[in-house]
């Protein structure tokens, strides 16, 4: 007799610890998703695989049967997430024409020349945290792990300052997976009209910012970005661009100080900043698991049989600590490790255009951190560090360190 789905924890407080129970059922294993029966993969192999197989799409609207059927709706709580028109969801050459008018506002020249801005940002956080009166904690998620990527986006996409504090309590609200399906649309609506604002905005005043570039970007043959798909495209952006980098700095800061012989490692050259990032994308990476993908055609692999039309979920998290790649060491945070190979930025076609912009973050962000404040260490007792809520994001509401003495 087949198991019954597992249902997924709405409040992702034990993320890993259900991802453990979810791989002993299988590599592949039926899920169920605020009511939506899912494949779960997190066999980091097979979902590789999965994820470069041009049978596995992510539009919902050509590809799952259950929203075809109008089995889902607008009220299901993840609607937003299957339902925008951008390159999170578009298929095959529909993809490829939507990643290719967005990739020249991720260039390789765009993102290097961030870097300035990004260290001067850094540095002025850093003086703000410094100003904490002695004996007092401070939330480091709060003051630096989430300022630094929200402002970088934010300045990289031209919104305006009045924007910023609206656009920021929506991608919240975005990644939390017990908001009511009424809010979870109420959102979706207000972050649309935002968005449309800095559309209208920059079409009046253009500058040399990525919402200018994408309005006035166009393919070989003319054709542009519908308005649908260019609000579409900035909001994936805003989420997708800023919340998985708050994570991998939240996740780093969290195990550094909770694993203070890896901090010793990279402070005595054992070890480098980029052996830190890429181990806490191992290890903990900043989205959990990632909804969804759809089965073009049957899908038969290693046993399992996934019928066409029939629902994937990547588990981004489990594959990162998959023993069949990492061991018996799978779950031990050791930026040391020789083998640090992680999905936590995709695979395949929709790989995040993103990711080397994260890395750069990172990889300012952390040494300044932990070089301006040597004596770093939690407020609280970290086992007391309660994860944000919701089954897609990955790291904590919040950070309490002391910073000195």
């Amino acid at each position: 007799m087949s198991l019954q789905p597992l249902a997924l924890d709405l409040t992702g407080i034990d993320i890993q610890g259900e991802n453990e129970r979810i791989r002993a059922r299988g590599p592949v294993t039926r899920v169920e998703l605020m009511g939506v029966p899912a494949w779960s993969v997190t066999d980091a192999e097979l979902l590789k695989r999965l994820l470069a197989d041009p049978r596995v799409s992510k539009d919902a609207a050509q590809h799952w049967s259950s929203f075809l059927n109008g089995e889902i709706t607008a009220d299901w709580p993840l609607f937003a997430w299957v339902a925008v028109d951008n390159m999170f969801t578009a298929y095959g050459a529909d993809h490829r024409r939507l990643r290719k008018l967005v990739s020249p506002a991720f260039t390789h020249r765009r993102t290097a020349a961030l870097r300035p801005r990004i260290e001067e940002l850094v540095t002025s956080l850093l003086d703000d945290i410094a100003k904490t009166p002695e004996g007092e904690s401070v939330d480091l998620r709060e003051t630096f792990a989430y300022p630094v990527p929200i402002q970088v986006i934010c300045e990289l996409m031209g919104v305006p300052e009045e924007l910023e504090p609206a656009l920021r309590t929506c991608v919240a609200r975005f990644f939390d997976t017990e908001i009511t399906p009424e809010a979870a649309q109420a959102n979706y609506v207000e972050m649309f009209g935002l968005v449309g604002e800095l559309v209208a905005l920059r079409r009046d005043h253009p500058g040399d910012d990525m919402t200018s570039v994408l309005i006035s970007t166009r393919d070989e043959d003319g054709a542009r970005l519908t308005e649908k798909e260019l609000v579409d495209t900035l909001m994936l952006v805003i989420n997708a661009g800023h919340e998985t980098t708050v994570n991998l700095l939240d996740q780093a800061i969290f195990n550094l100080l909770t694993h203070p012989e890896q901090l010793a490692a990279v402070r005595e050259g054992r070890a480098t900043w980029d052996d830190v990032i890429e181990e806490t994308l191992r290890y903990e990476s900043p989205v959990a698991h990632l909804p969804l993908r759809y089965a073009v055609d049957d899908i038969d692999i290693d046993g399992i049989h996934i019928a066409k039309g029939e629902a994937i979920l990547a588990s981004y998290a489990a594959a990162g600590r998959d023993p069949e790649v990492h061991g018996a060491t799978a779950a031990a945070f050791d930026i040391t490790r020789i083998k640090k190979d992680h999905v936590a930025f995709g695979h395949g076609a929709h790989h995040c255009i993103g990711a080397p912009l994260a890395r750069l973050e990172a990889a300012i962000a952390l040494p300044a951190l932990f070089e301006r404040f040597p004596d770093l260490r939690f407020a609280v007792d970290p086992a007391a560090v309660a994860p944000v809520i919701g089954f897609i994001s990955n790291g904590h509401r919040e950070l309490p360190v002391r910073i000195s003495g």
